[in-house]
């Protein structure tokens, strides 16, 4: 009798690191089989992500403007590190400062404590602030950072048609995005990862600044092709401005 091929091998399936909020239930998952090891980010029962395939989350901070090696820049949304890590192994932020917002505290100390690898490599390098804040607020300068950044990149949820949080709805309304694209330094660019096409949203950007496009990334999975979308807006040289704080509910 065999010992059977790799696509019968049992897989082990392990919670690394699970906490329940004010927003409810996260979880780091950890799955092996046949030696290969993926992680997944869980919340409230639903899945958000996991590491099998990473390459649009990356291609996202390369997204950062060259020109410089002291780039500032606003990640919003932790997730499970990739698009972070990229963006501290691009050469225009060997001197710079990388910003990770992310609204789950609990992912914020898995980091931390280095519950993956890619986390806990994004907490420890010195040029990342790890800070607990809603993003939109971010954008609006209700709460800190404060920029101006060289590039703005949100990973936030899966777009604006597949929330996670359904209090995210308002990061995609004009009046944050508009103030995020004002906090941006002359030549930066304000990026947003989608899980598939999201045209209100480029023409919302196109609102802001004719410059907007759509980056379209095809990936393979379990021999099925899926293509991920993301909407990227520079804004022109020139000199920069101060940014009033924007108050009061969002604009659609």
């Amino acid at each position: 009798m065999g010992t059977g091929s790799a696509e019968s091998a049992p897989e082990d399936l392990r919670v690394l690191a699970r906490g329940q909020g004010r927003h409810g239930e996260v979880a780091l998952r950890q799955r092996c089989r046949a030696g290969t090891v993926v992680h997944e980010l869980i919340v409230n029962g639903v899945f958000a992500m996991d590491s099998t395939e990473t390459s649009s989350e990356r291609e996202l901070a390369r997204l950062v403007p060259g020109g410089t090696a002291r780039a500032r820049v606003l990640v919003g949304g932790l997730g499970l590190g990739y698009t972070a890590a990229e963006v501290l192994d691009q050469p225009n932020a060997a001197g710079g400062l990388v910003d990770v917002v992310e609204l789950e505290p609990h992912l914020v100390a898995w980091a931390r404590a280095g519950v993956t690898p890619v986390l806990g490599r994004v907490a420890a390098d010195p040029r990342t602030r790890l800070q607990v804040a809603d993003i939109a607020a971010v954008l609006r300068g209700a709460v800190e950072p404060s920029g101006p950044w060289d590039a703005i990149l949100l990973d936030v949820d899966n777009g604006p048609d597949f929330l996670i949080h359904g209090q995210n709805a308002g990061l995609y309304g004009r009046q944050t995005l508009q103030s995020g694209y004002d906090r941006l330094r002359p030549g930066g660019v304000l990026a947003i990862w989608c899980q598939g096409p999201a045209p209100a949203l480029l023409e919302t950007l196109r609102t802001i600044a004719p410059s907007a496009e759509e980056h379209r990334h095809t990936v393979s999975r379990e021999g099925r092709e899926f293509s991920y979308l993301i909407y990227a807006v520079a804004r022109a040289a020139g000199p920069s401005r101060r940014v009033a704080p924007v108050t009061g509910p969002e604009q659609q």
